[in-house]
């Protein structure tokens, strides 16, 4: 039997049901739903649920609150961060801009959202930059951005130059530029895949024909995907699909008698062709635009490993179709174009020779690992140490476990002819030791977690953890900038169109940063 509810748990409940809210992304009308309402009332009928306004102007906004305190102290206390950032337009036509911030703790990566609000000035790079700089000081990190990564938008590039940050180009965006350029030689299949897919959207006669034809088939009820126009994966997931549908596809529209342009056998043979060229690049993508994990490390060899598939392809005469060798000479083309000289970036060059997964095996040229190794040393020697070295640490241990620290009778003498000898390396010295120590280590496994590693080698390597601590928190995409978008378009909804952006900003902060 329920008992009386004390002010106390009053309290807990109504912050639970806040999280609820902004966790499942439900809109604030859902705690006066008769069907909730009920639901609780017999949970507890003694727990009095609060009203929409409740949850909206005191429970989300109290929730923010020490969130956002949370959220800014952990920020605070990172060596180095890294921003990604992006815009988009709601179904409101309301302009948003996200800036997600991402960092080293306790040697694991961690991500958060710093802000997503709406954008109502013109996108310009003063306007951008403005915000973006607006951002930083509030969240007290301004002098801690190693790096800001987007698209390749000329306002959003001058926007970050114009903050005095590094910019890296998102690598899953220069995939896509890439492939998109090499799918116009398939432009005609494409489309063709395209209407057909979209008359199965429209018809539920030829939509219920072909389940009945996978059923009859034996194949599981998969429907026909569409693409979208701003992702080149989705094109590929499409395209794999249909040829997975082939035969159930192609009964189906015997079938129904539609005037629907079918696919040609070579085109059928093109598209097969092309999702086994298109593979590698949907790997590099889904494996690039991870958060949990170290990325940015890992885009020189992606690039380089692409390139190798592409003319491993070319040259096995494998492909028999002439319009898929025009989409791996495409590919080639536009590869050589946009990874031109990519093992010479700066960014990118220093945070694979960190990376003890790679190191020097990153790079086919020899002088761009050198200017890395190179620039690496330098910055090693302006590096504050924070902890004592590994030998004054074994000192202080000694000075602990009861040696003696006084002057000796017995020892005087020594240590009187060996004082001017004693000496500490230059901070170039230990720089210059410590890169290449490093770099005479092992690689460990390409599985492994090159944080963790670092962890243990703390000591040995003061300066480059710290430096480490710069280059590995840079992420390789703006993708975690794009997925607050794809919540924000849940949250900005017919049920909720009339929210007002403040609180969509809230109610985003809280979904993505609440634990």
């Amino acid at each position: 039997m329920s008992r009386p509810i004390t002010p106390q748990r009053q309290k807990n409940l109504d912050e639970q049901l806040a999280k609820m809210v902004v966790w499942d992304l439900q809109p604030f009308s859902f705690v006066e739903d008769r069907g909730f309402k009920a639901f609780t009332k017999a949970l507890n009928p003694f727990y009095t649920l609060p009203g929409r306004k409740t949850v909206s102007k005191l429970l989300v906004p109290r929730l923010y609150a020490t969130c956002h305190a949370g959220v800014k102290e952990r920020v605070g206390h990172a060596a180095a961060v890294c921003l990604t950032t992006d815009c988009w337009t709601s179904r409101t036509t309301h302009s948003y801009m996200s800036v997600t911030c991402h960092f080293v703790e306790n040697y694991e990566m961690v991500s958060c959202l710093l802000d997503c609000f709406q954008f109502s000035e013109r996108n310009t790079a003063d306007n951008l930059s403005g915000h973006l700089l607006r951002i930083t000081r509030e969240w007290e990190i301004q002098d801690k951005v190693v790096a800001c990564v987007s698209d390749g938008a000329s306002n959003i590039t001058l926007a970050i130059q114009k903050c005095r940050w590094k910019h890296l180009h998102c690598f899953a965006h220069t995939l896509n530029l890439i492939v998109r350029g090499g799918l116009k030689k398939l432009s005609e299949t494409v489309y063709k895949v395209k209407q057909i897919a979209d008359h199965f959207h429209r018809s539920s006669l030829s939509a219920e024909k072909l389940r009945a034809t996978l059923l009859q088939m034996g194949q599981p009820d998969l429907k026909v995907l569409q693409d979208c126009p701003t992702r080149w994966n989705s094109t590929f997931y499409m395209l794999k699909r249909f040829v997975r549908l082939r035969d159930a596809i192609i009964t189906t529209l015997a079938l129904v008698n539609q005037a629907v342009t079918t696919l040609t056998h070579d085109e059928w043979a093109a598209i097969e062709e092309a999702c086994e060229v298109l593979q590698a690049y949907e790997e590099v993508t889904v494996e690039i635009s991870g958060e949990g994990y170290v990325t940015a490390s890992k885009i020189i060899l992606l690039a380089r490993g692409l390139q190798r598939v592409n003319a491993n392809h070319l040259r096995s005469g494998c492909f028999k179709q002439p319009v898929v060798v025009s989409l791996l000479t495409s590919l080639n083309a536009e590869m050589a174009k946009r990874f031109h000289r990519i093992e010479f970036n700066a960014l990118l060059s220093k945070s694979s020779i960190l990376d003890p997964r790679f190191k020097r095996k990153s790079f086919s040229d020899d002088q761009a690992a050198t200017e890395a190794i190179q620039r690496l040393t330098t910055a090693a020697a302006q590096v504050t140490i924070s902890n004592p070295s590994q030998q004054e640490a074994l000192v202080e241990e000694g000075a602990a476990g009861g040696q003696a620290t006084e002057e000796s009778m017995v020892w005087g003498d020594f240590d009187e002819q060996v004082s001017g000898l004693v000496s500490h390396l230059s901070a170039g010295a230990e720089a210059t030791l410590e890169i290449r120590s490093f770099l005479q280590e092992a690689l460990i496994p390409r599985s492994s977690n090159p944080l963790t590693w670092w962890k243990s080698r703390l000591l040995i390597y003061p300066r480059l953890t710290q430096l480490m601590l710069e280059r590995l928190s840079v992420v390789a995409t703006s993708v975690p900038s794009e997925r607050v978008f794809s919540k924000m378009g849940l949250i900005i909804s017919e049920r909720r169109s009339r929210l007002s952006p403040s609180k969509a900003q809230q109610v985003m902060f809280l979904n993505a940063n609440l634990k």
